[in-house]
């Protein structure tokens, strides 16, 4: 019986072995499905990413054109309605100022108007059939990719200096139409300043109704809180009742009075929203023009510098010559004149160079702050 108990201990330690083995070779098999000595963080952020890649690729090319839609049908109504009732309201104050607004207001509509319409016109550039400097084969066209040419799935076909493929144009951001991009950006949202600033005494008037504010306006949901908390409980009786009806009788009583209302509110929390969304876009595209690098660049170029930095070395992006140059190729001017007739005016000049081959800058290894083009 002695040796009976003895064994009990070592077979329940051989069974408990046999189980741990089955379950590592089982979880080992598993993992060879997925996983390898190349993965990492990247790739399995890209895997999950994948359902998200599928739903652009397939759907992306037919919201593009509804975005489009819905850029000129929303720009046309804050135009409307800035005609109808801010320039008006205007003409009751000065003269003068709505010659200034025609002015002012037209120039930024014409710029808006036709950098968009560029944007989404203008072919980002495809490479050639000959290429002469090659940065690698891509994989869907199989073919010669030059330097800074990227594949975009939704045109299924390689984008010379290659941003991004934007919705809103229906078309990919590259070196032909990148120009186009950021400036119908930038006046698009220099136009949704200037109408909030026209239109707000306007919003004021509509939206507040000239009620005394417990704080200010840029802080309204704090004056609605105290306004709802501080109020005392009481009854509504039946002349509250035909008081409150009456007050709304006569502001909506007539119908162009409730339409400027509406459309008032409209434009200015339209074009609010547009500030700070397209603000905060046009923000992160300035800092990579600064820098010479793309959205697609960027990530590569942070991948390399940890890459470089663990190597013990400084990572320099060669398409980089200074954020002055660099705005100065980005834009295709060269001194104030030709700034005031292809930056302040729209102008169809072309970018410079090709966007096949790219000058490169260098950096002199004994004195890394001195740029050596």
């Amino acid at each position: 019986m002695a040796r009976f108990y003895c064994t009990i201990p070592r077979l329940w330690r051989r069974l408990k072995h046999c189980i741990n083995e089955r379950i590592l070779l089982i979880r080992i098999t598993y993992m060879t499905l997925f996983y390898n000595s190349f993965t990492t963080w990247n790739t399995v952020l890209d895997t999950g990413m994948e359902p998200l890649f599928w739903f652009v690729d397939r759907f992306a090319k037919y919201l593009g054109p509804i975005f489009v839609v819905a850029v000129i049908i929303l720009t046309s109504s804050v135009v409307l309605i800035v005609y109808i009732y801010l320039l008006p309201d205007i003409y009751t104050r000065s003269m003068a100022w709505v010659y200034f607004h025609l002015v002012f207001g037209h120039w930024l509509l014409v710029n808006i108007v036709f950098h968009y319409y560029m944007g989404v016109c203008t072919s980002p550039g495809h490479p050639p059939q000959s290429v002469p400097e090659i940065a690698s084969i891509c994989k869907k066209c199989i073919a010669p990719k030059p330097p800074r040419t990227h594949h975009c799935s939704v045109c299924r076909k390689c984008i010379l200096k290659m941003d991004h493929h934007c919705p809103w144009l229906n078309n990919c951001v590259g070196h032909f139409n990148h120009r186009y991009f950021f400036l119908f950006m930038f006046y698009m949202w220099s136009g949704t300043i200037y109408v909030c600033i026209t239109a707000y005494d306007l919003f004021k008037q509509e939206f507040f109704r000239n009620e005394e504010l417990a704080y200010p306006a840029a802080v309204y949901p704090l004056h609605m809180a105290h306004k709802i908390l501080g109020r005392p409980a009481t009854h509504t009786t039946t002349e509250d009742t035909n008081n409150s009806t009456k007050m709304y009788e006569d502001y909506y009583g007539d119908i162009p009075n409730k339409w400027l209302h509406n459309c008032v509110i409209y434009e200015f929390l339209l074009c609010s929203g547009v500030i700070i969304a397209l603000g905060a876009l046009m923000m992160w595209h300035t800092r990579l023009i600064s820098r010479g690098e793309t959205s697609i660049e960027v990530h590569i170029n942070s991948k390399e510098c940890r890459r470089m930095k663990k190597l013990g070395l400084v990572f320099k992006n060669p398409h980089s010559f200074g954020a002055l140059q660099n705005w100065k190729i980005f834009l295709g001017f060269k001194d104030a004149r030709t700034f005031l007739w292809r930056v302040l005016l729209p102008s169809r000049h072309k970018p410079i160079g090709n966007g096949v081959t790219w000058k490169t800058s260098t950096y002199d290894l004994n004195n890394p702050q001195l740029l050596v083009l």
